[in-house]
């Protein structure tokens, strides 16, 4: 995807950059591409691929929930950013934290920010398990993110205890996620979600597919969920 046909595809979705924001994408890339060759970000280095497959692929969360205002997002396991970062300079007024496990993918989210002179981003070298326990975090997001991190009733688990009463936990996958769901169904009732909605697109160009699970986080998540560490991978909730 080159950088008209991006500006293009969200342009037809109701998403205008300006030139700021344009910049902020192709320093975003050039970062990403430099950094990569001191540690492993992304397999995917091409300009198109990078405009595709983590830019756009990102901003299609906004094609199904409103970022036009003010949101607390916690995204969880953001790796190189996606897709909170993205989302940040198409939507500046969003005040995002990012938890990663890896302590060096944090030290270039710190860079990143900097150089594309993001405010109101908090980034926190943690397990996932251990921040939605901590009290200053938890219930805390109106939206928490997962992209592509782990199956949908680990990511329920890990995920959903952050969220606020009334807020939303958005898991951008891709294929499979139906038989996903079915398992999931436990787990997300037991941190206490319902199922909203669950959307299906085809990325522009290539046409593979993605599915976007919106849950809504109904019902305070009990006290002992997220369990410690490891544990929601290995025994998933029944």
């Amino acid at each position: 995807m080159d950088k008209q046909t991006f500006l293009t595809a969200l342009h037809q979705q109701g998403i205008e950059l300006s030139e700021k924001q344009q910049q902020q994408f192709q320093t975003y890339f050039h970062i990403l591409v430099e950094w990569n060759d001191k540690m492993n970000l992304t397999a995917i280095t091409d300009q198109e691929g990078v405009y595709l497959k983590h830019f756009y692929d990102s901003l299609t969360a906004a094609f199904y929930h409103d970022f036009s205002k003010p949101l607390r997002i916690c995204d969880v396991g953001a790796g190189a950013g996606f897709p909170s970062l993205p989302l940040k300079i198409a939507f500046p007024h969003l005040q995002v934290t990012i938890v990663d496990s890896l302590k060096k993918r944090i030290t270039f989210l710190n860079h990143l920010a900097h150089e594309l002179e993001l405010n109101d981003v908090a980034f926190y070298h943690d397990r996932a398990e251990n921040f939605g326990k901590n009290a200053k975090f938890r219930e805390g997001y109106d939206l928490v993110m997962a992209r592509a991190v782990a199956r949908m009733s680990v990511l329920s688990e890990l995920c959903l205890p952050l969220a606020i009463k009334g807020g939303h936990f958005m898991a951008m996958k891709g294929p499979n996620l139906v038989d996903e769901m079915k398992e999931a169904q436990a787990a997300i009732q037991t941190v206490g979600g319902e199922v909203q909605k669950i959307h299906t697109l085809e990325l522009p160009e290539e046409g593979s597919e993605r599915n976007i699970a919106i849950v809504e986080k109904r019902r305070k998540t009990p006290k002992k969920y997220p369990r410690k560490a490891g544990t929601p991978n290995k025994a998933p909730i029944q």
